[in-house]
């Protein structure tokens, strides 16, 4: 009789369900696209990149030469692709590093997106073709020093001056900012927030760079400073007034970052599944005791369980049923499961888990931050709890 009645251990262990079999031939072509991308242009060279605290500018031009950024956005030299590729995209970016991502998540969501969905016609064609093309990065300005999970407390505010707007403050955190043409900041208006198309070589405005980080390495994170720049009026998108605006950018950024989780995740579970198989003691692979196969298999069926509920929400917004809510739980879930994934892979890899020989302590440092940027795990946890109950718990 056959040992393996049920086709045990026939399974691809980094896609156990074969949920590939739920992708259409496109979705996988683009997914096997970026992929490729990725095994060729990241993964040489991120571990430098993180370990010197840099991300090269100019690999935005050959991520818009592969219609990577805004690429769920119609028109203006976007790819008009559905949100599941995009998803796809994000999920394979991040396999790479949290930071390539970052960088794709904030030009097409964060920046070009509400030049997109509220600017007028006149700023979308001036902006959206060249940072399609990575000729143009942007940033997207809303958090600051004392302002992060409560954007209505911000301090930055914009006054008019004639048919001008004269705008001040700071803000914080802001990934590309430093190496940005374009920053959509939003500000305290008479009018209530609004948001402002300001080009950084205005006068008055200024970047300082984060340094001495321990996330994120591979990506630009800076202070916009704001100093009585005046902007002329066309410069305020016309289309949104109030926190509606910014909060609908975070929710586009908030779902590539359920699915860039996943890759995160993958990557970490590769990298530690592949160790446990070349890696001997006591006469045999570790992959052979049991306290190893258990994080092995935990960490597997958590990849699956995050992939089921990424696509899940990605066919949800492409059908038009989406709610923020679930957003809110698929970022939760994902990133979380994501975090635990990392620390457990780094102990799969002992001392070896600590060098950046292997992908999975800067996935571990950059998922610190991913768990916090976007809305906290708090926040989330909140969200959800007013949409069971009814109740907010926010104040």
């Amino acid at each position: 009789m056959s040992k393996d009645p049920i086709g045990a251990g026939h399974t691809d262990p980094l896609d156990f369900l074969e949920i590939d079999a739920e992708l259409s031939g496109d979705e996988k072509l683009l997914r096997n696209t970026v992929r490729q991308f990725v095994n060729d242009r990241i993964l040489p060279n991120v571990a430098e990149w993180f370990e010197e605290g840099y991300f090269p500018r100019e690999m935005g031009k050959e991520m818009g030469a592969l219609g990577l950024l805004g690429m769920h956005l119609d028109g203006y030299g976007c790819a008009g692709m559905s949100a599941v590729d995009y998803g796809l995209a994000c999920l394979e970016l991040e396999a790479g590093d949290s930071g390539t991502r970052s960088f794709v998540s904030v030009q097409g969501s964060l920046a070009m997106f509400p030049i997109w969905a509220y600017g007028s016609e006149s700023q979308k064609e001036q902006w959206l073709p060249g940072m399609a093309a990575g000729d143009f990065v942007g940033c997207f300005g809303l958090t600051e020093s004392d302002s992060g999970s409560d954007p209505g407390s911000m301090r930055t505010n914009a006054r008019r001056d004639g048919d001008d707007w004269i705008l001040n403050g700071t803000k914080m955190w802001i990934t590309n900012g430093g190496v940005a043409d374009v920053a959509v900041v939003w500000a305290q208006t008479d009018e209530g927030v609004r948001g402002f198309v300001v080009p950084t070589s205005s006068a008055g405005f200024s970047t300082q760079d984060v340094h001495q980080k321990l996330s994120l390495r591979a990506s630009v994170t800076s202070e916009l400073i704001m100093e009585d720049v005046r902007l002329p009026a066309d410069a305020v998108l016309p289309g949104v007034h109030g926190l509606k605006g910014p909060l609908s950018c975070l929710s586009e950024a908030r779902y590539g970052i359920i699915w860039g989780a996943v890759g995160a995740a993958r990557a970490c579970f590769q990298a530690a599944l592949e160790y446990a198989k070349s890696r001997h003691q006591f006469g045999k692979p570790i992959a052979g005791f049991q306290l190893t196969q258990r994080k092995l298999v935990e960490m597997m069926v958590e990849i699956n369980k995050g992939m089921l509920l990424a696509l899940h929400i990605g066919r949800k917004k492409d059908a038009g049923t989406l709610q923020a809510a679930h957003i809110s739980m698929g970022k939760m879930n994902n990133v979380r499961m994501a975090l635990e994934i990392a620390r457990e892979a780094r102990s799969v890899l002992g001392a070896n888990g600590i060098t950046l020989e292997y992908p999975v302590i800067r996935h571990m440092n950059n998922l610190e931050s991913v768990y916090t940027y976007e809305g906290t795990h708090e926040i989330h946890t909140l969200v959800l709890g007013q949409a069971i109950t009814g109740e907010n718990a926010f104040v």
